[in-house]
């Protein structure tokens, strides 16, 4: 599930929702309101339950050798087996937007925000499997009891990397 060209997705588990008013999320660590939405490439970003914690790390041009031999693949998504019924099970859907009504957002853009309120193109679009999306994007989905050694290796080297709802994450041993 990707936006076609000219859009941007927004990935929720409620189906009904009819228009997007911006609000300053409760997590955010940006004081203006936004409604918030993904491009092509970082859609696979949001394919898992919402408050699912995930580690997402990638290759691109910077990433050495030694980090890319570390990762063993070109993308992989990192999750706790404690959230992989959930994954199994959840019920996700898509919110297609006219692109023209964002902005990306981040340096780089990890995001596309709107700061008036938007109304989808179409009512929402259930996802389908996640398991299988990220099997046919080439994305491999790996599980581990502590997503903790995984996160502090990926984010010490040369690749690209992003988390996503960390504090859901299982506390980490190593923390003081």
């Amino acid at each position: 599930m990707r936006p076609a060209p000219g859009q941007v997705l927004h990935f929720s588990e409620d189906p009904t929702i009819t228009r997007f008013e911006p609000h300053v999320a409760r997590t955010a660590r940006q004081p203006d309101a936004y409604v918030w939405a993904v491009d092509h490439d970082r859609a696979p970003d949001y394919w898992f339950p919402r408050q699912c914690p995930r580690a997402l790390v990638w290759t691109g041009p910077r990433a050495s050798a030694e980090d890319r031999a570390w990762l063993g693949a070109e993308r992989v998504h990192v999750i706790e087996y404690g959230w992989l019924e959930r994954l199994r099970t959840a019920r996700l859907y898509a919110y297609r937007f006219d692109a023209a009504a964002f902005r990306p957002f981040g340096d780089p853009p990890n995001a596309h925000v709107a700061t008036v309120p938007v109304e989808p193109l179409g009512d929402a679009e259930p996802v389908g499997d996640l398991l299988a999306l990220h099997e046919e994007a080439g994305i491999e989905l790996r599980l581990t009891t502590d997503l903790w050694p995984f996160w502090r290796r990926a984010t010490t080297g040369t690749l690209g990397f992003s988390g996503i709802r960390l504090r859901n994450a299982a506390p980490d041993p190593a923390a003081p």
